[in-house]
């Protein structure tokens, strides 16, 4: 393996450099050419010559761009790559791959690895630090919001169409774990969950097929589509409070088992459909059973059966 460096801007102090670039590249020309041009204009600079160097030093530090050279000896920038997206602690890293003018299918193949974007040999200082200083601003603008929905404590997770998740915070793995007890991520998100999601969006497309049942009680989850993507929906998940003392709301507004179960779901903000997946009913039945409560109660909406419930349910 070959030796790797840290270098720093001459005088400069660590902490107001404008971000930290790793080069990899096999050629000793390119690594000095590029890291003069971002050390003099304020870079902390990281030097790689093959992929494995590279990988090293990720398990280390957290570089804003990484400038990856395609054709290396050993293992190539494209496996490089590639391995680097696999990872979740540096998957986000933006890569942007070093490339000759005209060398087109490298170019595609970069961007099918995961790559962001490109810079073309010979290289123009005036566009390396142009796109290095774009990538780096719009990584810290990611950074500050993942910052903040981890201080806010978001439990969300975005999924496509087929069910795939594409995005989830780490509160939504926390909150996932807790229910589970076993340590929840992008990768292996309740598939139970995912089923009630896809349910959610077939019944807006019309189709009602789905039939899976709900087993996390605790837990409120809505579904709405991405406006950024019509193929992409997001999940919000909120813990409950707490369960209803549903023996005292049955004696006292002299409801059933289910009614009162069905009552505590509206008061959760559950449409009638995912009421029926979480008590393995039909939307059908789950509409009978309110037109009961309604009676019972002397109501005839949603909200005020809810209001009368809530003088009775004695949350635990």
């Amino acid at each position: 393996m070959n030796e790797a460096a840290i270098k720093f801007p001459a005088g400069a102090d660590e902490q107001h450099t404008l971000g930290t670039v790793m080069i990899v590249d096999d050629t000793p020309a390119n690594l000095a050419l590029l890291s003069d041009a971002l050390e003099e204009h304020g870079y902390r600079v990281l030097v790689a010559t093959d992929g494995y160097s590279a990988l090293e030093q990720l398990r280390y530090i957290a570089p804003d761009v990484i400038l990856l050279d395609g054709m290396m000896p050993g293992m190539d920038g494209f496996e490089t790559c590639r391995r680097i997206k696999l990872d979740e602690r540096t998957r986000n890293i933006p890569i942007l791959f070093m490339t000759a003018l005209g060398d087109m299918d490298n170019l595609l193949r970069g961007f099918n690895e995961g790559a962001l974007d490109y810079i073309v040999k010979p290289f123009r200082n005036e566009e390396v630090l142009a796109r290095v200083g774009a990538h780096v601003a719009h990584g810290r603008t990611i950074k500050r919001a993942e910052l903040a929905l981890a201080e806010a404590g978001l439990a969300a997770l975005a999924l496509d169409g087929h069910g795939r998740v594409t995005w989830i915070t780490a509160a939504a793995g926390a909150l996932l774990s807790e229910c589970t007890a076993e340590k929840i991520g992008r990768h292996n998100v309740p598939r139970a969950l995912l089923d009630l999601a896809l349910g959610s969006i077939r019944n807006e497309l019309g189709d009602t097929s789905s039939g899976a049942k709900f087993p996390f009680k605790q837990l409120s989850v809505k579904v709405s589509a991405c406006l950024y993507d019509e193929a992409e929906y997001l999940l919000l998940l909120q813990k409950t409070a707490g369960d209803w003392n549903l023996t005292n709301l049955r004696s006292e507004l002299g409801l059933t088992a289910r009614e009162a179960e069905v009552l505590m779901w509206i008061s959760r903000g559950k449409t009638n459909r995912d009421i029926g997946l979480i008590l393995d009913n039909s939307p059908r039945t789950i509409n009978k059973h309110l037109e009961h409560i309604f009676e019972k109660l002397g109501v005839a909406t949603r909200s005020a059966a809810v209001s009368v419930a809530l003088q009775y349910a004695k949350v635990d």
